[in-house]
């Protein structure tokens, strides 16, 4: 029998949590701080800015350890995630809110992304805080990404090829 696989194909949950959860992972930055909280099977994660949120150096925490492949930094993947400005704690990507994966190759998005999910096992469940240097150094207006902001991300890594 085929062992399942680490998470279901069927999307990305879009229901936000019913209460405020228990922060997973905390971090104070050099200014404000951030609380993330990974997706479940049914819920979106939950990301809270004490803003203005800043770091100096990009941050990665697993929040829950995958049981699948470790993911190469050259791979494909599959993700669901949340981005949130520090700046403001706006949302302003999320693949839960469109409730489908979003697949793409590392080499091809920001470096704070490609930190976070690069050796990471498919299945897991992380969580980055990255510099304006690892993100947009130059922003993004389309996103309301300013010079200088500091990204937060909650990543599910689906799959990799």
């Amino acid at each position: 029998m085929a062992e399942a696989p680490p998470v279901s194909a069927a999307g990305c949950p879009s229901a936000a949590p019913t209460s405020t959860p228990a922060p997973e992972w905390t971090l104070s930055g050099a200014t404000g701080s951030v609380a993330v909280t990974g997706s479940t099977d049914t819920t979106a994660p939950y990301i809270k800015v004490d803003a203005p949120f800043n770091v100096t150096e990009t941050q990665v925490h697993t929040l829950t350890p995958g049981n699948g492949p470790v993911v190469a930094p050259t791979a494909t993947v599959s993700v669901c995630y949340m981005g949130v400005n520090g700046r403001d704690g706006s949302v302003f990507d999320s693949a839960y809110e469109r409730g489908e994966p979003a697949d793409f190759p590392l080499d091809g998005v920001v470096k704070g992304f490609q930190k976070a999910i690069a050796g990471q096992k498919v299945g897991s469940t992380v969580a980055v805080a990255m510099t304006s240097a690892d993100g947009y150094p130059d922003g993004e207006p389309r996103a309301g990404i300013a010079p200088g902001d500091t990204l937060i991300f909650a990543i599910k890594i689906l799959r990799a090829s």
